[in-house]
């Protein structure tokens, strides 16, 4: 099971005002995707990445029954609430939290947001869905306040089916999320240059402020 362990980078907590907590795919570790950070806006964000052991989250497909994943699942999950939780102990609210996932990452870390809907200060998921052998619509509760999410995916994926991605984008819209999802035709399994700067236009802009 999932030991609450986690790496730090960036600002200091007590010399940021915003966080951002990175999640890595399966096979991946925190070292690597705290790297993504270089690649994202956030030279004043206090930047987090939990640790799975084992470096998975959960041991089968994200599309496999639900039980079959479990109690790692449920682990993982409380792993990121325990982590958002120590964050905001800190003093960072929740609109000032951002969140960025890969792969299994993507899809732990929008289960997690989506599951716990809020405003947040914005989400990027980097091909990923929600999780199951279908959408469970019930485990899926809160209001994003129109947090920004981008969504981006290959098509065809090997291992994130893009109707899953529509469907879960789908929802969090539903939730009130401002959603911009980009499909890469033909991309692979990878982090391309043009979804990193998608996500950080969208995802990461600050807030527009009324003029005067």
């Amino acid at each position: 099971m999932h030991s609450f362990n986690f790496l730090t980078g960036g600002r200091s907590l007590d010399k940021a005002a915003k966080a951002l907590i990175l999640v890595h795919g399966r096979g991946g570790s925190a070292e690597d995707i705290l790297s993504l950070a270089n690649h994202l806006p956030v030279d004043d964000f206090a930047l987090f990445a939990p640790q799975a052991a084992a470096h998975s989250w959960y041991p089968y497909s994200f599309l496999a029954p639900v039980q079959q994943n479990e109690p790692w699942l449920t682990a993982a999950l409380g792993v990121l609430h325990q982590m958002t939780a120590h964050v905001k102990a800190q003093g960072i609210p929740t609109e000032k939290i951002w969140f960025a996932g890969f792969s299994q990452g993507a899809c732990l870390m929008l289960e997690y947001v989506t599951r716990n809907g809020s405003r947040y200060g914005g989400v990027a998921a980097f091909t990923g869905g929600l999780i199951g052998d279908r959408i469970y619509r019930q485990h899926y509760k809160g209001d994003f306040g129109g947090t920004p999410v981008f969504v981006g995916t290959s098509d065809p994926d090997q291992h994130v089916p893009v109707q899953r991605v529509h469907d879960s984008v789908a929802i969090l819209q539903e939730m009130n999320a401002n959603v911009l999802e980009k499909v890469y035709p033909r991309m692979g399994h990878t982090i391309a240059a043009a979804e990193l700067e998608a996500a950080a236009a969208h995802a990461f802009k600050p807030p527009q402020t009324a003029h005067p």
